[in-house]
């Protein structure tokens, strides 16, 4: 491989990332190759990190690097309250509103019988476990407000039962069929704070 095979690599799996097609991926190696030791070598050394050390946290499945998430490790966020997201990306943006003060279950996606996805899958019955272990009083469903976001919803909302904690989602500000990763902060904050029961 010559060295601009080499740099076309890059490129190519620069222009995979979300957000980046082949000319800003290209605009993006061009400007790591000209901050090399400031900007690309640190980054490939954080990306090397990340890439061995970071992990599914074993509760929440939040991305960490610990053995649990500093979420899960904080004992402050032990309020009772688990906020139930479909993905990572859905808990961060949730995070960066400052508004929830307890805990969070990552589903890793949304019920979907084409593409075989079922509580199993979802960790439904973990989610299930881990409100009668930790003796939650409140499930708040912030799953995005789509079809299939809202028919898993339906389905956890049944298998907690009535018996269970008070179940609520996420309210005004959040428009149908849209996506809490690309919401602003202050919309977040605003449909946490005025969530209704489910």
């Amino acid at each position: 491989m010559t060295g601009r095979d080499e740099i076309e690599s890059l490129i190519g799996l620069m222009a995979r990332l979300p957000g980046l097609g082949p000319r800003s991926a290209r605009r993006a190696v061009l400007h790591l190759l000209r901050k090399r030791t400031g900007l690309m070598a640190p980054l490939a050394s954080a990306m090397a990190t990340v890439a061995e050390q970071a992990r599914d946290c074993p509760i929440c499945g939040n991305i960490s690097t610990g053995a649990t998430c500093e979420i899960c490790a904080d004992p402050a966020r032990a309020t009772g309250e688990i906020c139930v997201v479909e993905d990572v990306a859905d808990l961060w943006a949730m995070e960066r509103g400052h508004a929830f003060k307890g805990r969070y279950h990552v589903l890793g996606g949304v019920l979907s019988a084409l593409d075989a996805i079922g509580p199993e899958e979802l960790g439904i019955p973990r989610l299930i476990a881990r409100i009668q272990a930790e003796e939650i009083r409140e499930v708040i469903l912030a799953l995005n407000a789509t079809v299939e976001g809202q028919t898993t919803a339906h389905y956890i909302a049944e298998a907690i039962g009535p018996a269970g904690p008070r179940i609520t989602s996420l309210a005004q500000g959040v428009p149908i069929g849209g996506e809490l990763d690309y919401l602003d902060d202050g919309t977040i904050s605003a449909a946490l704070r005025a969530r209704r029961s489910f």
